[in-house]
């Protein structure tokens, strides 16, 4: 494929071509499906097992992304940039050695989600050809509060234990007596090291079993055959995009929305697209420019978070079905100045920025203002509803569906895990068998999504009753002053209500960010925000 010149016009590859890049997309994606198969199967904790907090994925030989899975967008669209800052710190890699890193500022997210990089050798010739990656959501790695986000984290030392490009695995030697250490002895430990360390074993049967299937791949068709596929499939994605942001046929667009910090005060996400795609050109310039400076709280994202946002935006605008892949970004340009969404890390742990929720909230919000520009969609919820508790020996994380945005194409839907996250909620029997709670509530909370020719969706009601003295923790967004905005003249959805009911009958009306603790019989009810809605009501 190819863009002709200034003019706009796209050249289409061969349907021969086409039909084999389908088939190695799907050969590439299935790869990474299995791999999440055996992740799933082996892990042991109920976040990984459950929930399905994890990604996995597949890179060329320089970290580039080829292909994934359907599993969690801000783990998808990040994962390059961890391959590839290890890959720069480590670029003499042996057959068989894995990497563990969760370093927000090295293509990390937050420190719960721990990534494993393997690299995969031709085992005849010791070449690099690809890399396999896994990124699972740890609900314990430490920090001053159970489930290791801590809603008044000021630094990120406080948020639990820095796993920086560390070799697991090296020339053969294993480190995970190490690594177990690392985990015990940094100031604030985790609370479930054994549990951190059998999570960790399944991330590497995974990435195994996807560099064993891409060998597999490499001997049936050749390794200049996989490469040149690869390529084509990084081309047809760019090539779409940049097809999607054409038939906007836009000039510039651009949008703020606010973020509410644990203070209560509101923060701007600003973006500003232009629109070019003439020869040699990106189709589309995306500027962050007037974003809200670094936070002292922890809603601080990092560029690997925007970048996956923006990737994740970008495939919704292709009314087709295609990978996530490097491709697709080659499409822009991303311009992030220095603010709360690329914030500068510290010397140290204790003087880097929090980033917590800079993972959860703040890249919902990314998605918000994007959508919000391109006018296509009303706000969803945008927030994951984070819930966390815990004590000395536990901690548990779990996200809380909400309603999506309605568009020109219909309704938002109900109840639903929104844009970033993709994870699904753990089983009642789950839930209850394995931690100190009881679930009372889990229903549509009706009526709260906003009006207009297609109503948003509707968000949730969640009733959890605990069962014995806990530590809690809460990061909720849209319950301030910012309501999931409508677009096109609908109405904005209902923001989101906390509440706390102790069990002597008092009512504790809850912010969006806060901890706190409870006795047995506290009940916690959360109601989560609906979406927008999407026109004039006629």
């Amino acid at each position: 494929t190819a863009q002709d010149g200034g003019s706009g016009s796209i050249s289409e590859p061969s349907t021969s071509a086409a039909v084999m890049l389908e088939v190695f997309n799907n050969l590439f994606a299935g790869i990474a499906e299995q791999m999440g198969h055996v992740l799933r199967r082996t892990a042991s904790s109920v976040n990984v097992k459950e929930r399905l907090d994890y990604s996995c994925a597949v890179f060329t030989a320089s970290g580039e992304l080829i292909a994934n899975a359907p599993h969690v967008p801000v783990h998808l669209g990040a994962m390059g940039t961890t391959v590839r800052a290890i890959l720069a710190e480590r670029p003499q890699m042996s057959a068989g050695d894995v990497y563990v890193t969760n370093d927000p500022y090295r293509g990390g997210s937050h420190l719960p989600d721990i990534t494993v990089v393997s690299p995969v050798h031709d085992p005849n010739t010791g070449k690099l050809l690809f890399f396999t990656a896994c990124r699972a959501h740890h609900a314990e790695i430490g920090g001053i509060r159970p489930g290791s986000m801590p809603p008044g984290s000021k630094h990120l030392g406080e948020e639990g234990v820095l796993v920086s490009n560390f070799a697991l695995v090296e020339a053969g030697v294993s480190h995970e007596h190490e690594l177990r250490t690392l985990l015990t002895a940094a100031p604030y430990p985790s609370r479930r090291v054994d549990e951190n360390l059998a999570d960790l074993r399944a991330q590497v049967a995974a990435n195994r079993q996807g560099a064993d299937d891409l060998l597999k791949l490499v001997e049936q068709y050749s390794f200049e055959t996989l490469q040149s596929q690869v390529l084509g499939i990084q081309q047809a994605a760019e090539t779409k995009v940049r097809q999607a942001l054409h038939q906007l046929n836009l000039d510039e667009c651009e949008f703020t929305d606010y973020l509410e910090t644990a203070d209560g005060a509101s923060v701007p996400i600003c973006v500003k697209l232009e629109f070019l795609g003439g020869a040699g050109q990106p189709a589309a310039i995306i500027d962050f420019q007037g974003t809200a400076p670094t936070v002292a709280g922890n809603l601080n994202a990092n560029r690997a978070i925007v970048t996956a946002a923006v990737l994740y935006v970008l495939r919704l605008l292709v009314d087709e079905d295609i990978p996530l892949n490097e491709g697709a970004l080659r499409a822009v340009e991303i311009r992030l100045p220095t603010c709360l969404l690329n914030p500068e890390p510290g010397d140290t742990p204790e003087t880097t920025p929090a980033v917590a929720a800079g993972n959860v909230e703040t890249s919902q919000r990314v998605v918000d203002v994007l959508l919000g520009a391109l006018g296509i969609a009303g706000a969803s919820q945008g927030t994951m509803n984070n819930v966390l508790f815990g004590n000395g020996s536990f901690g548990y994380y779990e996200t809380i569906a909400g309603g999506s945005g309605a568009s020109a194409d219909g309704p938002g839907a109900d109840a639903v895990q929104i844009h970033m996250t993709n994870t699904r909620a753990t089983d009642t029997e789950i839930l209850e068998r394995r931690h100190p709670v009881r679930l009372w509530e889990f229903s549509i909370r009706r009526n709260s999504s906003g009006e207009g020719k297609y109503r948003g969706g509707d968000g949730v009601v969640r009733k959890l009753e605990f069962l014995e003295p806990l530590q809690v923790s809460l990061i909720t967004g849209r319950r301030g002053e910012h309501p999931p905005y409508g677009a096109s003249g609908g109405s904005p959805g209902e923001i989101g209500e906390n509440s706390l009911r102790r069990a002597n009958g008092e009512v504790v009306t809850l912010p969006g960010i806060c901890e706190f603790d409870v006795e047995a019989g506290d009940e916690l009810i959360i109601k989560t925000p609906g979406g927008g809605g999407f026109g004039r009501c006629t």
